[in-house]
């Protein structure tokens, strides 16, 4: 027995000698991936660039339904337990960001590529890391824009138990000091991304000139108008305000990087002859050469519901929301006639009759083809249907007209012909337009695109390159040269105006061409901010029809045996469910800073007005 004893003793000393002891204690883990695995796999590390590019910050663009009816030059018509959006003031916090969880995320990535990544070549490495600078600069450009300066930190702050949290507090950065960092960063790195350039959705060369172009323009305007103002918005320390004398250098590098953008490989896009559908399609469809960078989405893998949210209500294809967003009459009348007059519709002649007209889109006609492409209005089509929007009728009584709507849409009046479309608009309604207008930027067109199930699918423009051109003809504009009319003039050649059309170039027409151009982009709320304006422009009073919002509505005349029967008249209206104008006070112009951010951190100085 003792023998069979140490035979087994021998036997299993034998088939464990067999193991390779050292790779079993070795072999990687099934449920974590481990350092050496992430910093020294291509593919892993662009999974983690996906999760930063889907932080990527904005204030209400990535299809912000809510938040673009507070900025933009249109009203909430949704649900009525968000009225809010059409009853607010801007609060000390409002557009307030300060996210250095973002920011230490990125640190460390970049110090861990640095230190950990020794099976990547150098050039993976450099593309990697530029990304992740790419995204720390326009972290921080998200940051200065609504907060002024900021704490710049570049590495990772770690705590060493000592008790001592001081080395921890690192003070706001003068508001040029982080302008100027985002450059320096965008001009080291901008060589390092040219592999992504074939890329919309990754930082490429392009997108990093793309970033310089506009941040440099909001330094420039902010050194040039904050001091322009009687009493300029600054700190003692420099963490809010621009040296005035800093604006020219801003405005140059601002116009450089546009230049460069313009002379690489982009191209405004023109792929429809339709110049209103042009445009539309010009964010709606993933093709072209205009956008620089986008956030994408597709289908059954990452979606958005900006079509379920702004559909327009007859072609709803859910059984909930649609037409939330309601565009302006400010807005519509912003775009001018193609022959060069103010776009002020033409609804009452001089002694304050009405106009009237033989189609219902008429009064439209000849307008800036950029009108059709961002607004839905009467006349028009979507999806390849004509949409319906009449409010009522006007019949004429008693020498003069009677202005009646149907209690419900899409009903028909005595005489056997519509009476309020399925479109309304009707007032103090949800879920249809209130002001007769819907909008059509960036409301995808593709089948199910508005129902919960499929969503839609149409990209984000972080940049384009119209934004780009109007960037270079407001920043030459500024420092005295007369080539930003050139890139104006051909913006508005897309739009349908006749080559040339404009002759002389002021900033009047350089906001107005921004207000048009790039609605419902996310720009509005900051080129007001930047150029000291928004103070003005949302000024609390009722009457201004900048500081409220106000629509049109048409109806079809009802006057037998008059040669007016049948034709369409406009009214002008205040919807009801807006009910407080956009007040927007100096307060407003850099947000104020979160009570648990000064606690924790004594060296940190509060905003003006805070």
């Amino acid at each position: 027995m003792k023998k069979l004893y140490i035979s087994i003793a021998l036997l299993a000393c034998l088939f464990m000698n067999s193991c390779k002891h050292n790779e079993w204690f070795e072999r990687d883990p099934k449920s974590m991936i481990t350092d050496d695995q992430l910093w020294n796999s291509p593919t892993l590390l662009t999974s983690l660039m996906a999760n930063y590019y889907n932080r990527l910050p904005a204030l209400h663009g990535l299809f912000n339904t809510g938040g673009m009816t507070e900025i933009d030059d249109a009203m909430w018509s949704g649900h009525r337990d968000q009225n809010w959006h059409n009853d607010f003031q801007f609060g000390d916090d409002y557009g307030r960001y300060w996210d250095y969880g973002l920011i230490r995320d990125i640190n460390l990535s970049l110090e861990n590529i640095e230190k950990l990544s020794v099976k990547l070549t150098d050039a993976q490495k450099r593309l990697f890391k530029g990304e992740l600078r790419y995204m720390r600069a326009f972290v921080y450009f998200e940051m200065v824009k609504r907060m002024g300066g900021v704490p710049l930190v570049t590495t990772q702050l770690i705590y060493d138990f000592s008790g001592d949290p001081t080395p921890l507090q690192v003070p706001r950065a003068k508001e040029h000091e982080i302008y100027d960092f985002i450059f320096q960063e965008m001009e080291t790195i901008k060589e390092d991304l040219k592999d992504n350039n074939s890329s919309k959705t990754r930082a490429n060369k392009y997108a990093a000139l793309a970033l310089e172009s506009r941040a440099m323009l909001y330094a420039a305007s902010i050194a040039k108008y904050n001091n322009l103002m009687s009493n300029p918005i600054t700190t003692p320390g420099g963490e809010v305000g621009i040296p005035a004398a800093m604006a020219n250098d801003y405005y140059t590098k601002s116009l450089n990087a546009s230049k460069e953008i313009i002379s690489g490989p982009y191209v405004l896009f023109n792929e429809n002859p339709d110049k209103g559908a042009n445009f539309y399609d010009m964010l709606n469809k993933k093709t072209g050469s205009e956008v620089i960078f986008a956030k994408d989405f597709t289908t059954g893998l990452k979606v958005h519901r900006f079509a379920y949210d702004n559909i327009i209500k007859s072609m709803t294809e859910d059984n909930e929301s649609s037409s939330t967003i309601s565009p302006s009459l400010s807005l519509v009348e912003s775009f001018d006639y193609l022959d060069g007059t103010k776009g002020t519709l033409r609804d009452k002649d001089g002694s304050g009759n009405y106009i009237t007209y033989t189609g219902i889109g008429d009064i439209f006609a000849g307008k800036d083809a950029r009108l059709y492409g961002t607004v839905i209005y009467p006349g028009t089509t979507f999806k390849g249907n004509p949409v319906k929007i009449q409010a009522g009728v006007a019949v004429w009584n008693n020498g003069k007209y009677q202005l009646t709507t149907s209690a419900e849409l899409g009903k028909n009046y005595e005489d056997g012909q519509l009476w309020t479309g399925l479109d309304g608009p009707k007032d103090d309604a949800t879920d249809v337009s209130n002001t007769g207008f819907y909008i059509r930027k960036m409301v995808s067109d593709a089948p199910a695109a508005s129902t919960r199930g499929t969503s839609a699918a149409n990209w984000w423009p972080w940049f384009r390159l119209g934004e780009i051109y109007l960037n270079a003809a407001e920043a030459s504009f500024e420092l005295g040269r007369a080539e930003g009319l050139g890139y104006v003039n051909l913006l508005r050649q897309r739009a349908g105006f006749p080559a040339n059309s404009l002759s002389i170039l002021t900033m009047d027409i350089i906001r107005h061409e921004r207000r048009v151009e790039l609605a419902f982009e996310d720009h509005r709320y900051f080129d007001l901010k930047r150029w000291r304006l928004a103070h003005l422009v949302w000024d609390g009073s009722e009457n201004d029809p900048d500081a409220v919002v106000n629509g049109l509505y048409a109806y079809r005349v009802v006057r037998p045996n008059h040669a007016d029967h049948g034709k369409f008249i406009y009214q002008r209206m205040r919807p009801s469910r807006f009910r407080r104008a956009r007040f927007f006070r100096l307060a407003n112009y850099y947000s104020s800073i979160d009570q648990s951010v000064l606690n924790n951190n004594p060296k940190i100085v509060r905003n003006p007005f805070q």
